[in-house]
């Protein structure tokens, strides 16, 4: 693992109420804990008992003994099943057991707290019935770093306003008849907080990866893909024609073998030079709560000639001294990154997407991806509120609300994850990333921990397999800049309760011990 940055400056927060120290330069630390023998057991255990119950089951529903309450297929002879065998049948015994704790309806905006629509079922989470009541909880389960998800203030204001004159909705793609003044000034706006020559926004933002990559890439090119790259651009890859390789996550030199091992090889059976190699990564890992090697990844990508396509969902607006990514924090210059990729639902509280970069590579895509020849252009309401947002962000007025948002998240972030892991909680990724994942391990505890902090009044949420290893299951905490220190005490708190409940705090690498605010 490498060495942190001993070279820490340190800025007070007072101007928000706030005494503790923030770091402002990079860290390279970043801590993934082993499993611990017993939680391994238990996980596996716990797997083991939930199939041989559910093949019990099944055989209970096939003679009729059990009705069956989940659609079921009828193949006829010739026809591919819709469904994996086995994914069905973990849908059915496994998933269906704790499905509470899942695609709970909201019924507020999803700012620091939100209310949840409760609900109840009596067959077992096949069904659900709304009783008409709102649960009122402290939300750390969306992606509002910058706390923007709000439906007051001046930012929803402008929004509201701007339906006055451009209307909910363009009707046209981007080539044709969709590209308004307002797409051209949020177009313009956003190159200049990014620092490019030039770039070109989408209206959703995983259609931004698995649309444009296809454009950039193609028959006779490579990609070198991280293996815990997001689904949309695993499947622009895939739509590209590419020869794809995955490497392992962050590992640099496992990435440096199969790009010396690629050029030296060259394309399968005629080993000819590649066209293109193009390295994809995220800026923020939102299920590891990682970052990606900035430096060593531009290092790399000169060395061996090739291009790099950075993801900056998570990490636009989130990371970095002025909120403007990875490419801020890690303190790289912006050109040497040749595909900078990010979208707007996240820190910036709307939909859509963005890439940016020369402004050569910009117009190609203006010309070639089927986001704009086919995709309908962003809505005018939406492009309002980041129009907004990204003015907030531009100003660099240490004591305006756009920089006050970015170092209040740096704060929380900070503080939250060390207050976990000096609990004992066994907490994954980067000292400064707003993902926190905590690892919960069994399927039990996965659903045990949703519920008990539900009934606490905090909304999480958590994962587990598929989206996660058998044996990694977590919550993972979604900081944000509208939390207060109280709200995350409160929080905090609570999870510590619920922790000593279920065995959670099994950290071995910081003892459990008071937690003093000037640590942070």
């Amino acid at each position: 693992m490498a060495k942190s940055n001993p070279h820490k400056t340190e800025k007070s927060l007072s101007n928000i109420g706030y005494t503790t120290p923030v770091a402002e330069h990079p860290s390279l630390d970043e801590v993934y804990e082993d499993t611990p023998f017993s939680e391994a057991f238990w996980t596996y255990l716990n797997y083991v008992l939930l199939n041989i119950f559910g093949w019990f089951r099944d055989l209970l529903r096939d003679a009729r003994i059990e009705n069956r309450k989940g659609s079921a297929e009828n193949n006829p002879s010739g026809f591919v099943p819709l469904y994996q065998s086995y994914e069905s049948f973990y849908t059915r015994n496994v998933y269906q057991r704790i499905a509470d704790c899942f695609n709970r309806p909201i019924g507020s905006v999803p700012g620091g707290t939100l209310d949840l629509v409760e609900r109840i079922t009596e067959d077992y989470n096949w069904s659900f019935n709304f009783t008409g009541n709102k649960i009122k909880s402290i939300n750390l389960g969306s992606y509002n770093y910058l706390g923007f998800a709000d439906n007051s203030g001046q930012t929803a204001d402008n929004v509201i306003n701007s339906i006055k004159t451009g209307g909910i909705a363009v009707a046209s793609t981007t080539q044709e008849f969709g590209t308004l003044t307002q797409h051209r000034k949020l177009e313009s706006l956003l190159a200049e907080f990014l620092g490019t020559e030039d770039a070109i926004t989408f209206g959703m933002g995983f259609a931004t990866n698995a649309l444009n990559i296809p454009s950039l890439v193609g028959k006779g090119c490579l990609i070198l893909s991280d293996e815990l790259n997001h689904t949309s651009l695993v499947l622009g890859s895939r739509l590209s024609s590419a020869v794809i390789k995955v490497y392992k996550h962050n590992d640099m030199n496992h990435l440096e073998r199969l790009l010396r091992e690629s050029i030296v090889s060259g394309q399968p059976r005629t080993h000819r030079p590649w066209r293109k190699i193009l390295i994809i990564v995220e800026g923020v890992y939102s299920m590891e709560g990682s970052l990606c090697k900035l430096p060593e990844l531009i290092e790399l990508k000169k060395k061996y000639k090739a291009f790099l396509y950075l993801d900056e969902a998570h990490s636009i607006g989130a990371m970095g001294s002025r909120g403007r990514g990875v490419v801020d924090y890690w303190k790289c210059d912006v050109n040497d990154v040749d595909i900078l990729m990010g979208t707007f639902t996240k820190s910036f509280a709307a939909a859509g997407g963005y890439i940016a970069g020369k402004k050569e590579l910009i117009d190609h895509i203006r010309v070639t991806s089927h986001a704009t020849a086919y995709a309908t252009s962003m809505s005018p309401p939406v492009v309002e509120q980041i129009i907004s947002v990204l003015n907030l962000l531009l100003d660099a007025n240490e004591e305006h609300e756009g920089r006050q948002r970015i170092t209040q998240l740096a704060w929380n972030t900070r503080y939250f994850r060390q207050r976990l892991r000096k609990m004992g909680f066994i907490v994954y990724g980067h000292p400064h990333s707003p993902v926190v994942p905590a690892l919960l391990y069994s399927p039990s505890k996965i659903a045990a921990f949703n519920r008990e902090m539900l009934k606490r009044g905090v909304a999480v949420v958590t994962v587990g397999f598929p989206a996660t290893p058998l044996v990694l299951g977590r919550v993972r905490f979604c900081l944000s800049a509208s939390h207060t220190k109280e709200m995350l005490d409160e929080v905090l708190k609570h999870a510590e309760e619920v922790g000593d409940l279920l065995n959670m705090r099994k950290s071995k690498l910081n003892p459990k011990r008071p937690f003093h605010e000037t640590e942070s």
